[in-house]
């Protein structure tokens, strides 16, 4: 059985955010209802080179995958290179075939960016006018297309340590450049900042707000300000990868918070397990990245390369 190699450029051919959507709340539909096989992130510190590999594996629908994934935050600057550079695995669970290998960088900016607007599609209020941007990099650009595609014509707050990162963003997407303060007090705040120290604080958020916490994903980072997690209602994407890695690790070490007091996963309010946004209180999803949401994304995108004849197929294992 050939391969199919997918490389960036293909991808971008092949997606379409309504695509990537559908495949993330697929996945933690599947997550909320145990339907889905993912063990824990294997993580592969490497401080030498400031930076960490994550091997990511999941099975869902048919389908089995890996990803190879890494974040080194100084490699623009060390190198001109991105943060995170990736490669997935697809493969038939039933005759253990690689079917494809795909450019792991999009898929993981992509399926992050939709896993933001489906947390946002349940959790946050109706009809939210304004989104925050508090981080104005690569994730930024996939959570505006998400919540585009879900809430129509929002408002861009957009803040940024980097005044230039700002005004990228703004010329590209639109919106306004404003301080932290003004973002972090929209009706939707995404945080996706490779901080660890917070950066929202309680504050400036509004009630009724909806904050999508997406840059903590490793032991010792943190975005938002303890005490939005000690006063809001809190859900997780996972329970093992949240406790260690995500944005509530460090409350939880220092004992602000504890894990009994965590409202649930997305999944079990995407299968109805758990009730979302119950009146005017502060949402927080804290998003670690599930493997469950690469190996959906990756299927649909493979699905799709088939019928458009997109890739180029090659031989990389032996049959015989």
């Amino acid at each position: 059985m050939p391969t199919l190699l997918l490389s960036a450029k293909d991808l971008r051919g092949l997606y379409t955010v309504e695509l990537g959507l559908e495949a993330v709340e697929r996945a933690f539909l599947a997550h909320g209802r145990g339907d889905a096989l993912m063990p824990p992130k294997v993580y592969l510190s490497l401080p030498k080179y400031d930076g960490d590999f994550r091997a990511m594996p999941a099975f869902l629908d048919g389908a089995a995958g890996v990803k190879w994934v890494n974040a080194h935050p100084n490699n623009p600057r060390k190198h001109g290179l991105p943060t995170v550079r990736a490669v997935y695995v697809l493969s038939d669970p039933d005759t253990a075939s690689p079917l494809a290998i795909l450019d792991g960088t999009l898929l993981t900016a992509w399926r992050t960016g939709a896993a933001g607007g489906i947390a946002s599609k349940y959790l946050a209020k109706k009809k939210p006018r304004t989104l925050g941007l508090v981080g104005c990099g690569v994730q930024a650009r996939v959570l505006i297309d998400a919540h585009r595609a879900l809430f129509g014509d929002l408002e861009l707050l957009l803040a940024d340590a980097s005044a230039q990162a700002a005004e990228a963003l703004q010329k590209e997407k639109g919106g306004r450049v404003v301080s932290l303060q003004e973002a972090s007090g929209a009706d939707i705040v995404c945080s996706a900042t490779p901080a660890r120290a917070p950066v929202v604080r309680r504050e400036w958020v509004q009630a009724g707000a909806h904050i999508n916490a997406m840059g903590a994903d490793a032991p010792g980072k943190q975005e938002l300000d303890p005490r939005l997690l000690v006063e809001g209602r809190v859900f997780i994407d996972d329970a093992d990868q949240a406790l260690h890695s995500g944005e509530v690790n460090v409350p939880l070490h220092d004992g602000l918070i504890q894990a009994e007091q965590l409202a649930g996963t997305l999944g079990e309010v995407v299968a109805g397990r758990k009730p979302g946004r119950t009146g005017t209180e502060v949402t927080v999803f804290d998003s670690t990245g599930l493997a469950v949401q690469d190996v959906a994304l990756a299927r649909a995108l493979y699905d799709v390369a088939l019928v458009k004849g997109v890739g180029q197929r090659f031989d990389l294992v032996e049959d015989a």
